[in-house]
C-alpha cells in the first residue's frame, strides 16, 4: 500500500512568512526553511522579531485569509486522491493552516501547534513529535505503507530520503544542487505523472 507525504507551504501554497513579511514590510520576516535548516532556531528568531513588532497571532491570521493556494494546486490534490491517500506533512501550525486546508478541499494534514497568550502574543511552538516528517514517515512505513514524499526545503529532505520515492518540488537551485540524486519538478503534472509512475 502506498501514501503520498506532501509538504504544504512552498508546494500547495505559497510561505505564510513571506507573504506576512511583505503585509508588514519586515524583510526579516522572509526566512523559510529553505534559509535555514534549524527549526527551532528559526521559530525562535521569528517570535523575537513578533514580539519586537507588536504582532501576533491575529495580524498573521489576516495576511493568510488573502492567501489562495498556488494555482492548480487543489486540482493537483484532486486529481491525485483518485489513485491513492495523500498526507500534508508541514512544519507549520493548526492556527495558521485551517483556511488554506479548507480552500484545497481538507485534505489530511499533521502539523504543529502554536502557543498563544491571552493577549493574542505567540510566546512559543509545539511541535507535533521531534523531526515530525521523517518520524512519521517512518511510523507509516511500520505500518505497512510504502511512502512517495515530495517537498521544498531543508527540512522535507529526511522524508523524501527515507522514502521509496522521493521528489523536489519548486526548490531552491541549492538544494537541488545539494541533491542531484533527486527528481526535481516545478509543475503539477509533471510532479503527477511521477508520483503515479511510483506506485
Amino acid at each position: 500500500m502506498n501514501i503520498v507525504c506532501l509538504d504544504m507551504e512552498g508546494v500547495l501554497v505559497p510561505e505564510i512568512w513571506i507573504a506576512f513579511s511583505e503585509a508588514t514590510g519586515i524583510p526579516e520576516l522572509r526566512r523559510t526553511t529553505r534559509d535555514e535548516p534549524d527549526y527551532d532556531k528559526l521559530m525562535k528568531y521569528r517570535i523575537a522579531i513578533l514580539k519586537e513588532h507588536g504582532l501576533g497571532l491575529k495580524e498573521i491570521q489576516a495576511t493568510i485569509a488573502t492567501i489562495d493556494p498556488l494555482p492548480g494546486a487543489k486540482e493537483f490534490l484532486d486529481d491525485l486522491r483518485t489513485d491513492t491517500q495523500v498526507l500534508i506533512l508541514s512544519d507549520t501550525f493548526t492556527q495558521f493552516a485551517m483556511p488554506l486546508m479548507k480552500k484545497l478541499g481538507y485534505p489530511s494534514l499533521f502539523c504543529n501547534e502554536l502557543v498563544v497568550g491571552e493577549n493574542g502574543e505567540i510566546v512559543d511552538y509545539k511541535m507535533r513529535c521531534k523531526q515530525s516528517k521523517l518520524t512519521t514517515v517512518r511510523a507509516l512505513q511500520s505500518c505497512g505503507f510504502e511512502t512517495i514524499a515530495a517537498g521544498d526545503s531543508h527540512n522535507d529532505l529526511a522524508m523524501i530520503l527515507a522514502s521509496k520515492a522521493g521528489f523536489l518540488f519548486k526548490s531552491t537551485d541549492a538544494i537541488k544542487a545539494e541533491h542531484p540524486e533527486l527528481p526535481a519538478f516545478e509543475e503539477f503534472d509533471d510532479l503527477l505523472a511521477a508520483i503515479r509512475a511510483a506506485l
